[in-house]
């Protein structure tokens, strides 16, 4: 005869949650117990790069910045793949048991690089590998408004309330309103 289990499937899931949070609560714990906590003015400052951080931190950064970095990581993460090929394909034991799994390593290799060879010159044609842009473009607009004008308004001097206009309205003779003649007196208890 088959003993039943006392304990339902969503028990088991509901004892594995609770043993998961407390793992993760003692080892919150035990980190808190046995890290040393002693803060400073130069530990509680802003750390970038070694240097002191100056200025607004909302800047708008030029995507070329992102770009150089995406490139780098990109090729960085794809060269990650040609060591374990190398280790392979130096293997002798490997190429003496069957030749051809030197060539099929080494023609997988040509075509992983070739990828990486075309990605490189796509990115270099479109001149994305250039920190500052050779020929700058200026916006232009279709407008029936002369340069002239555009330089005169950035050549003026605000100062405010100079030239402050007050609009011109009607005076409406407003109507006297009498006072009321009843005035509220409270008597204190």
């Amino acid at each position: 005869m088959e003993e039943v289990s006392s304990i339902t499937e969503f028990g088991k899931v509901i004892i594995f949650l609770i043993t998961g949070l407390l793992a993760m609560g003692g080892a919150y714990f035990v980190n808190h117990l046995l890290s040393p906590n002693h803060p400073n003015p130069e530990k509680n400052s802003s750390y970038e790069c070694g240097e002191e951080p100056s200025g607004s931190s909302w800047l708008q950064f030029n995507s070329r910045f992102y770009v150089i970095a995406l490139i780098f990581l990109l090729f960085d993460v794809e060269m990650i793949f040609v060591f374990p090929w190398a280790t392979v394909f130096a293997d002798p034991e490997l190429i003496a048991a069957d030749a051809r799994w030197g060539w099929l390593s080494f023609t997988e290799m040509l075509g992983f690089l070739s990828i990486l060879i075309l990605g490189l010159v796509y990115v270099w044609r479109k001149k994305d590998l250039d920190w500052i842009k050779p020929t700058p473009t200026a916006a232009s607009t279709d407008t029936a408004i002369p340069l002239s004008a555009y330089e005169a308004i950035n050549k003026e001097v605000y100062v405010p309330f100079k030239n402050k206009v007050e609009p011109e309205t009607e005076k409406v003779a407003t109507p006297v309103v009498s006072k009321p003649k009843f005035v509220p007196r409270f008597k204190k208890a």
